[in-house]
């Protein structure tokens, strides 16, 4: 028996704006690995996918308020969207505050923290693809969960090594920052885990 009434329009919504954070994800993996030299451009990518998560976010909402009968509870529908919207909000923060402050040499935990971000975003994405299907995804729930656990070890132990290493305050409070955002955005992915097995426990 499935588990949720089929409506191709919310779920195809879904997974396109997972899509962007996947792109965006992506982009900022790649900026930060590759060093300063990429940022910029990295940065004008991730704000045009987050417009465009805007704009899917909007449709979202415009067909909530019209549809009489939704797959998922309105309530459910309005929490993921919020939910998927943090998490491209905050990739694109964390990237142009990466340029803001002029972060010349990338710290190898913080190229871990995005690498995290990203395989958060395709842990998502097959969690979003499986609602879709009407499949399991709470192993993929319970993956992101995982990660969200692995990035505060690495956010606690970098911060730890920054306080007892770094010389220079000002970009103590730089690097900090930005650490802090980039935990807050594995933060956001993990609201859209449990916002999807809520919608699991709801319709089970």
């Amino acid at each position: 028996m499935a588990l949720l009434p089929r409506n191709e329009h919310f779920y195809q919504l879904f997974l396109d704006h997972i899509d962007k954070s996947v792109q965006a994800a992506g982009v900022l993996a790649e900026a930060v690995d590759k060093g300063n030299g990429q940022l910029d451009a990295a940065a004008a990518k991730i704000s045009k996918l987050e417009q465009e998560g805007d704009e899917i976010i909007h449709e979202i909402y415009v067909r909530l308020n019209r549809t009489f009968i939704t797959p998922l509870d309105p309530e459910d529908i309005h929490s993921l969207s919020s939910s998927l919207d943090d998490v491209l909000d905050g990739i694109e923060e964390c990237i142009h505050r990466i340029v803001a402050y002029q972060i010349q040499i990338i710290p190898p935990p913080m190229v871990e923290l995005c690498r995290i971000i990203l395989r958060c975003g395709r842990t998502l994405e097959r969690a979003f693809t499986a609602l879709s299907r009407n499949a399991s995804l709470t192993e993929d729930c319970i993956e992101v969960n995982r990660l969200e656990q692995t990035a505060d070890d690495v956010g606690r132990e970098a911060v730890s090594l920054l306080f007892s290493t770094e010389r220079d305050c000002i970009r103590l409070i730089k690097l900090k920052e930005i650490y802090d955002l980039l935990e807050s955005t594995v933060d956001h992915c993990e609201d859209v885990a449990d916002a999807l097995q809520n919608v699991i426990v709801k319709n089970s």
